[in-house]
């Protein structure tokens, strides 16, 4: 079995005109998105399709994060949104129970507190459509006002996600930071979130807690020894006897939503491949032809199968095993 622990909603496109109504109105209109049985099922079976395309046998979907406006005003939008967002999965998986499962998005408002996202979080927990939630680091969209992944704010929503046996996907959205591109700004939030989670006391006041980091960890695998050596510099907080960081690293999860071979294989053997859920985002940024070989970027399994020393064990885990240990409310 291959479960992709990592992809977006496909949508009607209609779906969108409805956030474009949320936000024209101001807050004043909730409305309904009025997205159709046939319109849904129409979208879902592309989904689908591109899932066989590949031999992808189940997969996990969230909102497409650059889409969710989680700093737009008033921040009732931001509520309405994702919760239309979220109905809109539990519809599709409904559809295809065997092939998707939800990751819900939370309506963490830029500027507000974290307390504000939890009657969401506890109404996807409640539904069975739903495996997970998707974490997005930054809700004030490049803003630099967010307290870090590693701060106390964060600690009511964790205390829940632990409650519920939810993992978090810890993926960014959107940003209008002129000074990079939501792309650019996906990696420096995930690798902001690694650095201070780990840097805090955060896992060891929930160590139960699931963060998996999108899009292969950021930068964090690739640049290890700057992270090395901080760990054991005094001058930089570090000590000679403090856990070496490539230890601490592997408290975290990792998806494998990495266009490039090479990348890929320095992410497993940086953290290992018991601690890497198999993840395409098909279809997305990488869902585009390479050139000399004409398989699409997005299609990550191939890779996988072809990576030296890796044993069918370890290709098992990454695969199916990891997600298992995961995402416990997967079906069976």
């Amino acid at each position: 079995m291959v479960i992709d622990a990592h992809a977006h909603l496909n949508a009607p496109e209609v779906f969108y005109a409805y956030k474009a109504r949320l936000q024209s109105s101001g807050g004043r209109h909730r409305g309904d998105p009025k997205i159709s049985d046939e319109a849904l099922a129409a979208a879902a079976a592309r989904n689908v399709a591109a899932l066989d395309e590949v031999g992808t046998t189940m997969q996990l979907i969230s909102p497409r994060p650059f889409q969710l406006m989680s700093s737009a005003r008033p921040e009732r939008i931001v509520h309405w949104w994702v919760e239309a967002n979220n109905d809109l999965i539990r519809r599709s998986v409904d559809l295809h129970p065997d092939r998707l499962a939800g990751v819900a998005a939370l309506p963490v408002c830029a500027g507000r507190p974290v307390e504000e996202a939890l009657a969401e979080l506890d109404r996807v927990a409640a539904l069975p459509q739903f495996v997970g939630v998707c974490l997005n680091p930054d809700p004030s969209e490049g803003a630099g006002t967010t307290p870090p992944l590693g701060s106390a704010y964060w600690y009511p929503l964790f205390e829940r996600l632990v409650a519920h046996d939810l993992p978090a996907l810890v993926h960014s959205a959107g940003c209008f930071n002129e000074r990079e591109t939501y792309s650019e700004h996906f990696i420096t939030e995930e690798s902001i979130a690694i650095l201070t989670v780990l840097r805090s006391s955060t896992l060891a006041d929930f160590p139960e807690l699931k963060l998996i980091i999108a899009h292969g960890g950021g930068s964090v695998p690739y640049q290890i020894g700057r992270w090395q050596a901080e760990r054991l510099m005094p001058s930089l907080g570090g000590s000679p006897d403090s856990e070496r960081f490539e230890v601490s690293l592997r408290r975290l999860w990792f998806d494998t939503v990495l266009h490039n071979p090479a990348s890929l294989r320095l992410l497993l053997e940086t953290v290992g491949p018991d601690r890497c859920l198999f993840g395409t985002e098909r279809p997305g940024s990488g869902s585009v032809a390479a050139p000399g070989t004409g398989r699409h970027l997005d299609d990550i399994k191939p890779v996988i199968d072809a990576m030296p020393g890796l044993s069918e064990g370890d290709k098992q885990l990454v695969f199916e095993g990891n997600a298992r240990k995961v995402f416990s409310r997967l079906p069976c």
